[in-house]
């Protein structure tokens, strides 16, 4: 007679058939029904880290990448805990992500057990349902409703299940019932359209600043632009999507902005805010400015609560594109976009210099020189994973986005420690796809204990790591603040000599002559490679437009040691778009 399926079983059946093909997780004695259920089970797999932090954000990144749900878990009290900071991220980056959170005995829940905590409670503030399974005869429908709401809505589902709950007989006739794994397209409301149609034909100056929302709408985007002659900005987490290709292109907004976009965003008479729950008001126009603002946005929550609208538009922007481009008329006059494109052309003329002259005999290397080098070193198709802080600048001034790289980082959580585990998660998802962390020696270092689990592996990631020595974004927050830094130093080890002592390919970096030849060589190399960077810790950066209250405290003289630009090839494509404009 065949044995009864346990709870454990049927809930790592529904995570395969629900796509789910990786559990990241370190295991437990709580876990151990689970873990030995995917041992059991063809088409999941159990993935061990190091760090249960590392495996919620490694989920999360496969789920960015693919936007279909993923997986982790950890063992019952401080287990379950390290995963809370890497669900946080999933859950701001509307990431669909699963995790388990294994309890104690359900028969010693509320009387002071070992290791107890209530993670029905803890993990509420980071995800969509969070909810105890606390009898069998709970399931399937508990983690039915955990993956609906991950998948439906784009976030984190917790289940907290007890080891001996896991491990009786699951009932024998549960209900289950069909399950989402993708998510609807989302259509404004006709009058919404034509409201919006109206004040874009009234306007005479329209400007786009994109988010992660134009994700899968760039055509939409570049059909509209060009038809009401718009100049595009974007938000960090808009660039992969809509700066490639991009006629219209006048950079990004805020604290790592460069180019025109604030320009752009200030002077036009329409703002329209696309996919983008962008958080610094401070660099967005307001209603003394005299600039009428629309947001359209899938997700309705966000919509103005960074700014005062002059009109809401729930929708995806590709389908409110869609329906809203062949409604308005065409406008001739490009004057403004095309003024736009010079200033945007003319700002990245004026700082390139900084980062191209003497820069390949400068020691310490410069930062910006690394990124740069990186980007055309890497593949076409490379998935890039970034650190927190400065490297999160690098990132956003000197990655060349084309349509099929990605570029993945804690851009709305903005936790530290972010890039390798992630990287874990793009790697697993396609170990022939090339992966690279830009690693800064604050993160790598907090998280340092799963690099071996690159080697466990064998993951082919490249770790760029660069090392100045310090918290620099930190530093530069205090030197805003009027502060002497403090506190923000680090005394780092040799840690490609840390790299090949676990295996992996290790080679340190010192003049920039060197460097090319070493991302070749790691890029070659097929297992992991870490590339050690040492990087000068001068190397700040501050906003292109700078206002009073941004920079309170920030002495003018410490400018001439603060970095305000650097562009890379971004210079290139501003004047290549220049030549779009009609000469008379």
């Amino acid at each position: 007679m065949a044995r009864q399926q346990t709870v454990a079983a049927q809930f790592v059946d529904l995570l395969r058939q629900s796509g789910v093909q990786r559990v990241y997780g370190v295991v437990g004695d709580s876990l151990n029904p689970v873990v030995d259920a995917i041992r059991r089970t063809e088409g999941i797999s159990w993935i061990q880290v190091r760090h249960e932090e590392t495996a919620a954000f490694a989920a999360g990144a496969e789920a960015q990448l693919t936007g279909r749900l993923a997986a982790c878990a950890g063992s019952c009290g401080p287990g379950n805990l390290h995963l809370i900071n890497g669900l946080y991220d999933a859950h701001r980056s509307m990431a669909p992500v699963l995790a388990l959170a294994s309890h104690i005995p359900s028969t010693e829940i509320g009387t002071g057990f070992f290791q107890e905590t209530h993670p029905d409670q803890l993990f509420r503030e980071c995800s969509h349902y969070c909810e105890l399974i606390s009898h069998p005869g709970q399931m399937p429908r508990v983690l039915q409703t955990a993956i609906q709401h991950a998948v439906g809505r784009g976030g984190v589902g917790v289940v907290a299940l007890p080891g001996d709950i896991a491990s009786q007989p699951a009932p024998e006739r549960a209900e289950e019932h069909a399950l989402v794994t993708t998510r609807p397209s989302v259509r404004p409301g006709d009058a919404e359209i034509d409201r919006l149609a109206e004040m874009v034909d009234a306007a005479r100056r329209v400007t786009l600043f994109c988010g992660s929302g134009t994700a899968g709408a760039h055509q939409e985007v570049m059909d509209f632009a060009a038809k009401v002659h718009a100049p595009v900005g974007h938000a960090l987490r808009g660039k992969e999507w809509i700066q490639y290709d991009n006629p219209y292109d006048v950079g990004m907004s805020g604290l790592l902005g460069y180019g025109a976009a604030y320009e752009a965003t200030h002077e036009c008479d329409l703002l329209i805010l696309l996919g983008t729950d962008f958080p610094y008001n401070a660099f967005l126009p307001d209603n003394k400015d005299g600039v009428r603002i629309v947001q359209v946005d899938v997700r309705p929550e966000h919509l103005g609560r960074r700014s005062q609208l002059d009109l809401a538009v729930w929708g995806d922007v590709r389908e409110t594109l869609r329906c809203l481009t062949p409604r308005i008329r065409r406008k001739s006059d490009r004057t403004f976009l095309d003024r736009m494109l010079k200033k945007h052309a003319d700002a990245l003329e004026n700082v390139v210099g900084a980062y191209t002259r003497k820069v390949e005999k400068h020691t310490p290397i410069h930062p910006e020189y690394v990124a740069s080098v990186l980007d055309e070193e890497a593949a076409d198709d490379a998935v890039f994973t970034v650190d927190t802080g400065m490297c999160n600048v690098w990132a956003a001034r000197y990655l060349t986005p084309n349509g099929r790289r990605r570029v993945i980082g804690s851009f709305t959580h903005g936790s530290m420690a972010n890039a390798l585990p992630q990287a874990i998660g793009a790697q697993f998802l396609d170990p022939h796809r090339q992966t690279v962390a830009m690693c800064g020696d604050g993160g790598f270092t907090m998280l340092m204990g799963d690099f071996l689990t690159l080697v466990q592996y064998d993951l082919p990631v490249k770790i760029v790591l660069f090392d100045n020595g310090s918290l620099g974004m930190v530093e530069l927050e205090m030197l805003v603040a009027g502060l002497p830094a403090h506190g923000t130093g680090y005394r780092n080890p040799d840690f490609a000599e840390i790299a090949r002592a676990a295996g992996a390919h290790g080679v340190r970096v010192e003049k920039p002559k060197q460097l090319r030849g070493a991302l070749r060589d790691a890029f070659r190399h097929k297992g992991p490679a870490l590339v050690h960077v040492l990087t000068d810790p001068n190397a700040l950066s501050i906003p292109p437009k700078i206002k009073a209250e941004m920079v309170t405290g920030f002495a003018l003289s410490a400018g001439r040691m603060v970095l305000d630009g650097g562009v890379g090839r971004m210079l290139q494509m501003a004047r290549s778009n220049l030549r779009n404009i009609p000469r008379p």
